[in-house]
């Protein structure tokens, strides 16, 4: 790996070389070996590359520290995927300043189809059982839950996506030697089991303030939206959704307490334009067709969700086959099904007893998600 790897390091290194400019030299020449191998004057014609810049290229040589922090990332395990790998996150590398590299522990696999999640360190129960619910309802629909595990809301949206067994990926502020908070060493290793942690700084990087604004434009950069929960009026939450608006991707919102000093941010959020949500489906009629498209697969999946129920009568099954992960009115659900209101509330009753349909307030159903995976 040290060999490969290499060169981006050393480039990364060099003093002035930005993500910008990497992401320029790298555009031109396509990879930082072929960057080394430039001349003086191929390395000028590149959009910002000064005398001086072109110079520290050329005479640049490799810090010691570089191979040692290539041999730490081998012993334990963690890989660097870098720009030119299949894996990297194509809406990220979309982004004006993505990172050459990324340390990652676990597996990226395909992160397209990615929506973030973020809000309060310090967010009430509603905050957390929302999000979980909300990132359950994602996960089970293999859309990618991306956060940044800091306390409150971001543990729980992995928490939602891991008790549906789904995939998500955590960004961290700090490097991957460095686990912050040291509380959620467990769930470090747990999202590396079906999904990624992730971090751009060297592995023994501390949590430094700096670096949470820094790991913020990371979040939304990978993901086709950035859902805020609870954000105070100075929450390091809207910064991600900032990020987000800049990098042109979507931009929600969930209400809470409009008493609560936790809400103002997101609800200035809404003020400003960004889509109220209250579940699942606001986000999937906001997505592009890439994402919609997943609700039909899902449709195909009903089949082995089924084998794996109880017994259920025919009536049972047909208003079973109705619903979703996401929840659907009761008036709604007659309304499809042309049944009796009446029957309807004596079925779906039964099948909240036998632990196969939830119910949420306002006479809300779907799949009870958490015990179908």
């Amino acid at each position: 790996m040290t060999e490969k790897i290499l060169p981006w390091f050393v480039l990364k290194s060099v003093p002035g070389i930005g993500n910008h400019y990497f992401k320029r030299l790298f555009d031109r020449f396509r990879s930082p070996k072929r960057v080394f191998e430039a001349s003086y004057d191929e390395l000028l014609e590149v959009d910002g590359i000064s005398h001086r810049l072109a110079a520290a290229i050329q005479q640049h040589k490799i810090p010691d520290q570089v191979r040692k922090e290539i041999d730490l990332a081998a012993r334990k395990g963690y890989e660097i995927v870098t720009m030119a790998d299949s894996v990297y996150p194509p809406l990220l590398l979309q982004t004006p300043d993505p990172p050459p590299f990324l340390y990652v522990y676990g597996n990226f696999g395909n992160s397209a189809k990615s929506i973030a999640v973020v809000g309060s360190r310090n967010a009430t129960r509603y905050g957390i059982s929302t999000t979980i619910r909300l990132c359950s309802d994602l996960a089970s629909l293999n859309i990618v839950v991306v956060s940044g595990m800091a306390r409150g809301v971001d543990t729980a949206a992995h928490d939602g996506a891991i008790m549906a067994r789904g995939k998500t990926i955590a960004v961290l502020g700090s490097g991957l030697e460095r686990i912050y908070p040291a509380e959620n060493r467990k769930l470090f290793h747990e999202i590396a089991e079906n999904g990624a942690v992730v971090s751009e700084f060297h592995l023994t990087a501390p949590p430094e303030a700096h670096h949470f604004p820094i790991r913020n434009r990371i979040i939304s950069g990978i993901s086709l939206g950035t859902v805020v929960v609870e954000a105070s009026r100075k929450s390091g939450a809207l910064i991600t959704a900032r990020f987000a608006a800049e990098q042109g991707r979507e931009v929600f919102a969930i209400p809470g307490n409009i008493h609560s000093f936790k809400s103002i941010g997101t609800h200035n959020l809404i003020k400003q334009g960004a889509k109220l949500i209250v579940n699942v489906q606001d986000i999937i009629d906001e997505l592009p067709h890439v994402i919609r498209s997943r609700m039909a697969d899902s449709d195909m999946d009903q089949s082995k969700i089924l084998e794996k129920l109880p017994p259920l009568s025919s009536e049972e099954s047909l208003v079973l086959k109705a619903l979703g992960p996401y929840p659907v009115h009761i008036d709604d659900l007659g309304r499809k099904l042309s049944m009796d209101p009446g029957k309807l509330s004596s079925i779906l009753l039964q099948l909240e007893l036998k632990g196969v349909v939830q119910q949420d307030p306002g006479k809300l159903f779907s799949i009870d998600v958490k015990d179908m995976f």
